[in-house]
């Protein structure tokens, strides 16, 4: 018998809060219940959306010190598992995919590509947040922040999701909004469209992404400028 083919698929890595969806409302909306719990008066979601991009420690971190509050490791750790309990019952309140993501997915698994997910949201509440959006079955592997023994931005979380999802290193992509994406795939040898609607504090311009999109819609073009589509 011939020798089956041994070539894997090129492959679309995304991170998710931010790039696939708009998740700020209901994160942010349980920062919010902690630091109302706390004492503490609520960040409007406009002064918030920066400190998403990094996770949910860091966004406590960030959420507390904007209100003058340093926490100490035990009260992170409390925070952070409270945080973790009741943003797993609001996962998808108000959050909603970004206009073109089901679009632009199509557009890449018709020239063969391979779709994963690569955040620092939990795994868990990242599969479940993607079924309830509609697109979870959509992804060979969506690995988390426990995914593995590190996330980004550790390059091993991305190489690590390439691999558990069968695809290419050598013809990857990512596609994220913040520095820790950004980082995480110039570390990882691999290059990173940014998108600009994202949680950044920083403009993704001045981050050096390979390539940065608006909308969705310029999604095809700039992963065929990076991964040729021609090779998939």
């Amino acid at each position: 018998m011939p020798a089956e083919p041994t070539t894997r698929p090129p492959i679309a890595v995304f991170d998710l809060d931010g790039t696939l969806a708009e998740t700020a409302g209901d994160l942010i909306g349980t920062l919010n219940v902690l630091m109302k719990r706390e004492g503490l008066a609520e960040l409007p979601l406009s002064q918030a959306r920066g400190l998403i991009g990094a996770g949910a420690k860091a966004l406590i971190r960030r959420g507390f010190e904007a209100e003058g509050r340093a926490l100490s490791p035990e009260d992170h750790e409390r925070l952070f598992e409270a945080f973790i309990a009741h943003y797993g019952e609001h996962l998808a309140d108000t959050s909603h995919l970004y206009p073109g993501v089901v679009e632009a997915l199509d557009t890449l698994e018709a020239a063969g590509f391979r779709l994963a997910v690569c955040t620092n949201k939990f795994e868990g509440q990242s599969v479940e947040l993607l079924r309830l959006l509609g697109i979870g079955h959509r992804f060979a592997a969506i690995c988390g922040r426990d995914t593995f023994p590190v996330y980004k931005p550790n390059p091993s979380h991305l190489t690590g999701t390439i691999a558990r999802a069968g695809g290419d290193p050598a013809r990857a992509v990512m596609v994220g909004d913040s520095r820790t994406d950004i980082d995480t795939a110039k570390a990882a040898g691999i290059p990173v469209v940014a998108v600009t609607f994202g949680y950044t504090d920083v403009p993704v311009t001045e981050l050096g992404p390979d390539r940065v999109i608006e909308h969705f819609s310029d999604l095809a073009e700039a992963v065929r400028a990076l991964v040729p589509v021609e090779a998939a």
